[in-house]
C-alpha cells in the first residue's frame, strides 16, 4: 500500500481499478511489467513498426509528383529509420533488460537518439532530430490507439490516472464509468479541475509521480476531500473508506433536502446562488441543485470539443437550450476565453512561449473579429428567450472594454439591418481577473452593468504563480492578503458606482470562503453546481453581522497561512461534516 498526498480539487470518494492514460503530447511515464509479459510488449513494438511503415508508404504513394520531391524525401527518411533493424533491436533490448512497456521503450530510445542528433555540430544531422520526434509520435499513436479507444468505450467503472489531462479529455469522459481522476500535474483552479468539479467526479491533482507508481488495473482510492490517493490499499483501509464514502453520501443527501429553500441568512439577507457551466446539459443540474440561474457560461468548450469552428446556429442552439431551462432567471454568457491552458493550437494558434501572458481571452477575440461577431450575434439572438447577459473576460484596461462594446454595437446594427430581433437593453459585464482591472475598477465601472470577480486568474496574476503548475502550486492561494485587498477594492468601487458585483471564481465554491465573501459585501455567488447545497447551508446558518466581523479580522491579518487556518476553523464550526 502506498499513500500519495496531492491537492483535492473535486470532492468525493472513489474506489476502483486504475486506467492509465498517457497525455496527448506523449510524455510516457516509466511503467514496469512482469517478465512474463515482455514478449507480448515486444510483439506490440513489431506491430507498431509494421503499421507505421504501412501508413507512411500509403502517404508517400499518395503524393502528387507535381508537388515536388521534398515531401517524398521526408517520407523516405522516416521509412529508412523505421526499417532499420538496429533501431528496433535497441527498443526490444530495453524491454528485455528492464521489463518496461513498449511505449516507454519506444519513447526513451528515440528521445536518446534525438538528443544525440541535436548535440552533433553538423547541421544536417541536427535537423534529423525533428524527424526522430515525428517517428516517435507516429509509433506511439499506433501503440496508444487501442488504449484511447478503450477510454471512449468503457464497460466497467474505473479511476483515471494520468500525467495530466486536457479540459476536453476530462469533459469527454463517460461519467457512468469514470468514477475518479488523479494526475501528476495540475492545480486547484486548472481547467481540468474545474471540469471535474462540474461533472461531480472526485479528483486529486499535483501528485508528482503517481503514474510511476500505479500499474494498470491496480486498486486505487481517490479521496477528493482530503487530497489523498492510496494505491493497492489493504482490506482494512478499503473498509474504512467505504464507510467514509457512505457518510459523505449521507451528507450530500442531507444537503439536497434544502435545495428548494432560499439562500437567506439568519438575519434575512437574500443571497443569489448561480451556477458555473460548460455545457448546456449542465443547466438542468444547476436547477436541480437549487441554483437561481447561470452566473458563468464558459463558451470556449463549443470550440474545444469540435474539429471545426462552431457556426452561429450551433452557438445559438447551445445558448437557447440553456436559457430555456431558466426562462426569466439570469444566464450570464462569457464570450470565448481561448488561450493559455484552453487552446486548440493544432487548429488555430501559433504556439506561444508564455501563453498565460499572451494572446488569450478578449485579446484573441479582438484580433479575430469574424469569430467574435459570430458568437455575439448568437448571444444577442438568444437574448430574446430570457434574461441573457453578456460578459467579456480578462479585460485589463478601458480601451479593451470600449473596443469590445463597439464591436457589440456593430453587431447590433447588423441585426437591425437584417430585421433580426434581440434585447437592445442587454446587460453587459466584465470579469475582473487582473490587478490592472482591479486597480482601475472605478473607471471600468462607469461603462458596465456588473462586475464578476474571477478569483482564479486574479490570484494567478497577482501572485505570479501559474495555477496549473504543480511545482509552484503551494504558492497559489486566494487567501493571500494581496488578493483579498484587491478584491475589497473592486467590491467597494462597484458599490460606489451602484453596479452589481459577483464572485465567479473557484473561491465561491470553497466553503471556507463563504462567510468572508458575504462580509466583504458580496451578495451574488456563481459556483460549481454540486457545491450549491453546501453553500446554501452555510448561508442559512450565519448572520451578516457575524460575516462582517469575520471579514474585518481577516483583512487585518498579514499571513496567508493564518488567514487560511482562521477561515477553515470558522467554516468547520458551521458545517463540520464538510471537513
Amino acid at each position: 500500500m502506498e499513500i500519495k498526498k496531492g491537492i483535492a480539487v473535486s470532492p468525493g470518494i472513489s474506489i476502483g481499478k486504475s486506467l492509465i492514460i498517457d497525455s496527448e503530447d506523449y510524455r510516457i511515464p516509466r511503467r514496469s511489467i512482469r517478465p512474463s509479459h515482455r514478449m507480448a510488449e515486444i510483439q506490440r513494438v513489431r506491430n507498431a513498426f509494421t503499421e507505421a511503415i504501412s501508413e507512411l508508404t500509403q502517404l508517400e504513394e499518395a503524393q502528387d509528383q507535381t508537388e515536388g520531391s521534398r515531401i517524398k524525401d521526408i517520407f523516405a527518411v522516416h521509412l529508412r529509420f523505421l526499417r532499420d533493424r538496429s533501431l528496433r533491436r535497441k527498443i526490444t533490448d530495453l524491454i528485455h533488460a528492464e521489463s518496461v512497456t513498449a511505449e516507454y521503450a519506444v519513447s526513451t530510445t528515440l528521445r536518446q537518439i534525438a538528443t544525440h542528433f541535436r548535440n552533433v555540430k553538423d547541421a544536417y544531422i541536427t535537423e534529423r532530430a525533428a524527424d526522430i520526434y515525428d517517428i516517435e509520435r507516429r509509433l506511439l499513436r499506433q501503440l496508444l490507439g487501442r488504449r484511447r479507444e478503450d477510454v471512449e468505450h468503457l464497460s466497467e467503472e474505473v479511476v483515471i490516472v494520468a500525467r495530466e489531462l486536457s479540459p476536453t479529455q476530462t469533459a469527454g469522459f463517460n461519467r457512468e464509468y469514470v468514477k475518479g481522476l488523479a494526475t501528476d500535474a495540475g492545480g486547484r483552479t486548472s481547467h481540468t479541475a474545474i471540469v471535474a468539479r462540474s461533472l461531480g467526479i472526485p479528483a486529486v491533482v499535483a501528485l508528482e509521480d503517481l503514474t510511476e507508481i500505479v500499474g494498470g488495473g491496480d486498486v486505487v482510492i481517490i479521496d477528493g476531500n482530503r487530497g489523498i490517493v492510496i494505491v493497492n490499499p489493504d482490506e482494512e483501509t478499503v473498509r474504512q473508506y467505504e464507510e467514509y464514502s457512505r457518510e459523505f453520501a449521507e451528507l450530500e443527501h442531507k444537503l439536497d433536502a434544502i435545495k428548494g429553500e432560499p439562500a437567506v441568512t439568519r438575519d434575512g439577507v437574500i443571497i443569489t446562488l448561480l451556477g458555473n457551466i460548460e455545457f448546456p446539459e449542465e443547466a438542468g443540474v444547476v436547477l436541480e441543485k437549487g441554483g437561481d440561474g447561470i452566473g458563468l457560461y464558459r463558451t470556449e468548450f463549443l470550440y474545444l470539443n469540435s474539429p471545426s469552428e462552431p457556426t452561429e446556429e450551433e452557438h445559438y442552439e447551445a445558448y437557447a437550450e440553456t436559457v430555456r431551462v431558466f426562462k426569466h432567471r439570469p444566464v450570464v454568457i462569457r464570450t470565448v476565453d481561448l488561450g493559455a491552458d484552453k487552446y486548440t493550437q493544432s487548429k488555430r494558434f501559433a504556439p506561444e512561449p508564455n501563453p498565460f501572458l499572451g494572446l488569450r481571452s478578449i485579446r484573441f477575440c479582438l484580433q479575430n473579429l469574424t469569430m467574435f461577431k459570430t458568437q455575439l450575434r448568437a448571444i444577442l439572438r438568444a437574448s430574446l428567450l430570457g434574461e441573457v447577459q453578456v460578459m467579456f473576460p480578462l479585460i485589463t484596461n478601458l480601451q479593451e472594454l470600449m473596443q469590445a462594446k463597439f464591436i457589440l454595437r456593430d453587431v447590433m446594427e447588423d441585426l437591425d439591418e437584417e430585421s433580426i430581433e434581440y434585447n437592445k437593453n442587454i446587460r453587459i459585464g466584465i470579469m475582473i481577473e487582473t490587478p490592472a482591472a482591479a486597480l482601475t475598477a472605478s473607471t471600468l465601472a462607469r461603462d458596465v452593468h456588473f462586475f464578476s470577480i474571477g478569483t482564479n486568474d486574479l490570484t494567478q496574476y497577482t501572485l505570479a504563480v501559474d495555477r496549473g503548475n504543480e511545482l509552484v502550486s503551494t504558492l497559489y492561494s486566494s487567501a493571500d492578503p494581496a488578493v483579498l485587498r484587491l478584491m475589497r477594492m473592486v467590491i467597494q468601487d462597484a458599490h460606489k458606482a451602484q453596479i452589481d458585483v459577483a464572485v465567479c471564481g473557484e473561491m465561491a465554491s470553497e466553503p471556507e470562503y463563504i462567510m468572508f465573501l458575504l462580509g466583504m459585501g458580496i451578495r451574488t455567488l456563481s459556483l460549481t453546481p454540486p457545491m450549491i447545497p453546501e453553500t446554501k447551508q452555510i448561508i442559512r446558518s450565519v448572520t451578516i453581522e457575524e460575516c462582517n466581523n469575520l471579514a474585518r479580522k481577516i483583512l487585518a491579518m498579514n499571513s496567508e497561512r493564518q488567514i487560511s487556518s482562521f477561515l477553515r476553523n470558522a467554516a468547520r464550526k458551521i458545517l463540520p461534516e464538510a471537513f
